[in-house]
């Protein structure tokens, strides 16, 4: 594996791409949605998330490479976060906003807060402004206020504007209505690790251990070993659905989490887990050609178009499972699926990334590439951490 690809097509293509056709010069922002030939539909709703993840994008780009262009780009999308998408009444984040800056889904999802802290937080990291640290504090105290459940552990879906209780607390259209979600608590312990990195609060560090547990005890199925998708309060399972992506994706991020409490016990529970996840999607997840299929039920039975984020998390999370275990197993998939990436999600064109592939490899034309779901945080993050890794791993090696 040689990190100068990667860091060719972060520098070259995913980078460059979200600067140059994600602005919106007009009206402040980022477009709610670019099509596959790079159209734009600006009547499409711009999401917190979506921004979220530019500022997290574009900061840790800006904390790596020092780069004005990477800190212009983030200022952009921490500025809109700030004067779009933040409820100055109520606190925390609309989930939607319009091209003007108007609310037009305001319910404050947790899951949309959790990626408000992870871009936050790495603005902080990355230009030390106090004041995008506050906004990171100030969205933990929310999630802490308001979603966490005292008495069996977690965190909620969402409530309304004002926090009160709300009755549709799906995440998206295809999701159940359910109490708690394994995609929820991923991303809240995902944004909680890396608040971590920049405020050593003492709940921060509790909360983050408890999310942890919640994953061992709760969300993980120990007989099929995938994480279940939907939860009642109680952490009863709601469906019998389990998603490939993010099998791969939490290997990866549990790990993080638990380097980052640095309690060797726990590090060695998690590491288990770890494994037991990316070697379950290794034996029912992946297809010959490496492709990462989007998700399963219990009877094996499995959804096969193909979506660009499980394939770059597993690109990831394999390596990952290859670093903790010293398994070529996992070695040996990395570069398949990383070639299969590469053949059928990067338009080379147009730039950016495809959303979508049918299970013959052809586009989807209506899937957007940039969009309320669609992001650079995958492509990117898979970029940065394959660099970090393959250099960190050359220089152990004494290359």
């Amino acid at each position: 594996m040689v990190p100068d690809h990667f860091e060719h097509e972060l520098l070259e293509n995913i980078l460059p791409f979200w600067m140059n056709v994600a602005p919106d010069t007009e009206n402040g922002g980022f477009y709610g949605q670019i099509g596959v030939n790079n159209v734009i539909q600006n009547d499409i709703p711009r999401t917190a998330i979506t921004c979220s993840r530019i500022l997290w994008t574009f900061s840790h780009a800006y904390l790596i490479y020092q780069r004005k262009e990477y800190l212009t780009t983030a200022l952009r999308a921490f500025d809109y976060l700030n004067t779009a998408f933040w409820d100055a009444e109520n606190g925390g984040l609309f989930w939607s906003v319009d091209r003007f800056g108007k609310p037009v889904a305001s319910h404050k999802h947790f899951y949309a807060q959790a990626f408000g802290i992870y871009g936050f937080s790495e603005f902080f990291r990355a230009t030390q402004d106090p004041f995008s640290l506050e906004r990171a504090i100030d969205l933990f105290h929310i999630l802490e206020r308001h979603a966490f459940d005292h008495r069996y552990g977690g965190y909620i879906e969402a409530c309304d504007r004002q926090f009160r209780s709300i009755s549709d607390k799906r995440l998206s259209e295809k999701d159940m209505n359910c109490s708690k979600s394994m995609n929820t608590m991923l991303h809240i312990m995902e944004a909680f690790t890396n608040l971590l990195r920049v405020w050593n609060d003492p709940l921060l560090r509790d909360q983050l251990q408890h999310l942890l547990m919640d994953f061992s005890t709760h969300i993980l199925n120990d007989q099929m070993n995938h994480l279940m998708l939907f939860f009642n309060e109680d952490w009863s399972s709601l469906s019998e659905r389990f998603s490939c992506g993010h099998d791969i994706e939490s290997s990866w991020l549990l790990a993080e989490a638990a380097d980052m409490l640095d309690d060797q016990d726990l590090r060695k529970n998690i590491k288990e887990i770890s494994l037991r996840l990316a070697n379950s999607v290794l034996e029912s997840g992946i297809q010959l050609d490496g492709s990462v299929i989007s998700e399963g039920i219990t009877d094996r039975t499995m959804t096969l178009s193909k979506e660009w984020w499980p394939q770059a998390e597993a690109v990831v999370g394999f390596y990952n499972a290859y670093q903790l275990s010293g398994e070529e197993k996992y070695l040996k998939i990395v570069p398949i699926t990383w070639n299969y990436l590469q053949n059928h999600f990067i338009d080379e064109e147009h730039g950016g990334w495809y959303k979508r592939v049918a299970q013959d490899g052809s586009i989807d034309p209506h899937s957007p590439k940039i969009g309320p779901w669609e992001c650079p945080y995958h492509e990117s993050r898979m970029c940065f951490e394959m660099i970090r890794r393959i250099r960190g791993q050359e220089i152990r090696n004494g290359k």
